[in-house]
């Protein structure tokens, strides 16, 4: 049986769980940030009284040397701190301990201290030191932490959201085996929530429908199985007073009863196929040899094609060429054509007559069982012919259509795979 199938032209459940997740905490991280940039967060407004703080204590930038020098020893007392005082653009004013080079000139002298803080004074100097001074770039340190934490909140999230929608992509596929015909379908309950309560819903309602359609299948095919033997009576009562009958009468009597009997072993066959338990032996057959068989039962068939090896049930298979036969010596204008192509791993086998073929609104509608057309020269027959053509091309892994031919007419098409094992329907 087919599996369900992935549309890539959609994005997957957790896709989009996963995506609206990000957007979320994309949309958090823009609005502090935008916050943060509109009022001035509290680290912001603690570096900027720093700056004047450190301003405060130090000598004025016009002053001599020797006095910043002073005052910036005075700071730096008790610390244990390596300290260095630059103008605006980044001429040495006073240095405590080993000189912290400017960033551009750090290349130079890898052996120095690295800046730990950086105070931008108001009047332009630059006081760099080797210990913390308050923070070091307030606004980069909350971009770093927004981005890790929405780093951390998304990796972490991934395997919550794909957990979650692993459920339904289960029960997704519950209901796809389900509507495939698969009616032993199930899917596992997980949780206690609403995805949980779904699929117990689901699995209810998946043993109502197998029990029904089994009630219905076992009732049709005992009822065909038990008319068989009011069928045989009424036969060999036929053949008891053959002799006080009508000739005409009980030619159209033996008519009837041979499409009664008709009927009932289509139907049979029917519910067999429809049967999921059913079982069916395969077995490798050449599907030209077995045309060639069916074909020499009819006058007016004529037989074209290629070998086509495959695995199948010859008993099955015959049945679908003898319906499409019978249904083209029937509704049809003689000769009837078969052809056999292969290509690509699928033998296609074509049937058609010499008759206009039918009408392109009904090419679905033939299939249907109990379907007839209207104004066809023969309307006998059981009308499951059709039918059971397209459940036996399926049961081989294979499809029925009716097709437009290049000239405007119709044809039967079958598709069935070669030399492979087929998968029920």
């Amino acid at each position: 049986m087919a599996g369900p199938r992935f549309s890539w032209g959609l994005p997957r459940l957790y896709f989009r769980f996963y995506a609206a997740l990000l957007f979320s905490l994309l949309l958090f991280a823009l609005a502090v940030v935008m916050v943060w940039n509109r009022t001035g967060g509290p680290l912001e407004r603690s570096n900027a009284t720093l700056a004047m703080v450190m301003q405060n204590v130090l000598a004025p930038a016009n002053a001599p040397p020797a006095e910043q020098q002073a005052a910036l020893e005075r700071v730096a007392a008790n610390l244990n701190a390596h300290m260095t005082l630059y103008t605006h653009d980044w001429e040495p004013l006073a240095v405590v301990g080993v000189q912290i080079p400017a960033r551009h000139w750090r290349q130079h002298n890898m052996d120095a201290p690295p800046p730990e803080s950086y105070v931008r004074l108001p009047d332009g100097r630059r006081l760099l030191s080797s210990e913390p001074l308050g923070f070091t770039r307030p606004k980069a340190m909350l971009h770093n932490a927004l981005l890790l934490l929405a780093l951390g909140i998304g990796i972490a999230a991934f395997p919550l959201v794909r957990r979650l929608t692993k459920r339904l992509e289960r029960l997704q596929q519950g209901v796809e085996s389900l509507g495939a015909g698969d009616l032993t379908a199930r899917v596992p309950v997980e949780g206690k929530d609403e995805i949980a309560r779904l699929a117990r819903s689901f699995n209810r309602a998946a043993d109502q429908i197998e029990q029904l359609v089994g009630a219905h299948k076992t009732l049709l095919a005992n009822a065909s199985h038990e008319l068989r033997t009011p069928l045989a009576r009424i036969r060999l009562a036929l053949e008891l007073i053959k002799d006080d009958v009508d000739p005409k009468r009980r030619a159209g009597l033996e008519q009837d009863i041979a499409e009664l009997n008709e009927l009932l072993d289509e139907i049979l066959l029917a519910s067999r196929l429809g049967a999921i338990s059913d079982t069916t032996e395969l077995e490798e057959l050449d599907l030209l040899a077995l045309a060639a068989e069916e074909c020499a039962r009819y006058d007016d068939a004529v037989l074209n094609g290629a070998s086509a090896v495959m695995q199948g049930d010859p008993r099955l298979l015959r049945r679908l060429l003898r319906n499409l036969l019978e249904n083209a010596h029937r509704h049809g204008v003689p000769p009837a054509h078969v052809n056999i192509a292969c290509a690509g791993g699928i033998a296609t086998l074509a049937v058609w007559d010499s008759g206009p073929g039918i009408p392109e609104e009904e090419f679905e509608r033939v299939f249907e069982p109990f379907y007839r057309r209207r104004g066809t020269r023969d309307n006998s027959g059981a009308g499951l012919g059709l039918a059971l053509v397209r459940q036996i091309a399926r049961r081989h892994g294979g499809e029925a259509r009716c097709v437009l031919m290049p000239d405007g007419r119709s044809s039967f098409e079958i598709t069935l795979p070669l030399a492979a094992t087929a998968t029920p329907k």
